[in-house]
């Protein structure tokens, strides 16, 4: 078969003649890929720079798809760590940590989704208590995942969503997605009185947005959810003390290792049926896994997905 092989953190990868896989235990099953998505966390995991690496090479990249098992189903998988990914012709997969989609579902549509939307989905179901008629901020609003994150806080029930980024362009056009209000960081203080906020950039728009946003809230004490799942502006955030002193704020993480497994895999089907119905919009750009070195480097706003 083909895959996609990366010999080294700093190496591109290589599309390249591969050995068939074979299951090692009897959990496993070997599965004919049929999309799997260019994900900020894939490159981060092949590189190194992503926590949950294991820094092991040679490896065939690619943390989820869409996949073809034996008996004709297809399906979501998420794969664990393991040296053969989703960016090859075959893989394996452990079927508990999958879940079989609607027939007539479009394989790219969910490869490119589920792993963006997942991160803002999870957040507010696992992570904390939101209910409907809360208000929440999204700070990254304007990439893939940060949009998603707009249109699922919506989707939950959220009385008042407003969109942070630094692209006014791109901003606009989430109103169209379910944004009441869109601002740019030196406007923070507008977003002051939210419930909870989203968070993909971390670094110092994160430490930056803190005290101006606490320090106009019109009660101190009524609680903020601060949930961190991404750190595209920074992997550390000099945040103030007083931001900790002076409001009830609680600053949790989302991701891998502080929401169990399970808890992913609970919410699978329900995200894959919102997905499937339509309910979030999806930008997603088909690219043949033999060009993956190309699509490795690519800038663009659409989720790149690879198709053998």
């Amino acid at each position: 078969m083909h895959a996609a092989v990366i010999q080294a953190a700093d190496a591109p990868p290589v599309y390249r003649d591969h050995p068939d896989p074979a299951p090692r235990h009897g959990d496993e099953m070997v599965v004919e890929v049929l999309a799997a998505g260019l994900h900020p966390l894939t490159r981060a995991k092949a590189n190194g720079s992503h926590y949950s690496g294991d820094g092991v090479y040679p490896l065939v990249p690619g943390v989820d798809g869409v996949v073809r098992d034996e008996e004709g189903n297809v399906r979501y998988a998420a794969l664990d760590d393991t040296p053969l990914g989703t960016f090859a012709d075959r893989t394996l997969i452990d079927p508990r940590r999958s879940v079989i989609l609607p027939r007539g579902i479009d394989p790219v549509r969910i490869a490119a989704a589920m792993n963006p939307a997942m991160s803002s989905w999870v957040a507010l179901r696992r992570r904390v208590d939101f209910h409907a008629g809360q208000r929440v901020l999204v700070l990254g609003a304007t990439g893939n995942a940060g949009r998603m994150a707009v249109q699922i806080a919506k989707l939950f029930g959220a009385a008042q969503v407003i969109a942070a980024g630094r692209d006014t362009t791109r901003l606009k056009a989430l109103t169209a997605l379910g944004a009441d209000e869109t601002i740019t960081f030196d406007q923070i203080g507008r977003a002051a009185d939210v419930d909870v906020v989203i968070d993909y950039l971390w670094g110092e728009p994160a430490a930056g947005a803190m005290i101006p946003m606490l320090t106009a809230r019109a009660d101190r004490t009524t609680p903020l959810a601060w949930i961190q799942i991404g750190s595209v502006a920074g992997q550390t955030a000099p945040i103030p003390s007083a931001a900790l002193r002076s409001a009830r704020l609680r600053i949790v993480g989302s991701g891998i290792g502080s929401v169990p497994a399970r808890d992913f895999l609970a919410e699978l089907p329900e995200l894959a049926a919102a997905l499937t119905a339509g309910a979030i919009d999806v930008r997603a750009r088909a690219v043949p896994l033999a060009q993956v070195a190309q699509a490795w480097i690519a800038e663009t706003d659409d989720r790149i997905v690879l198709v053998p």
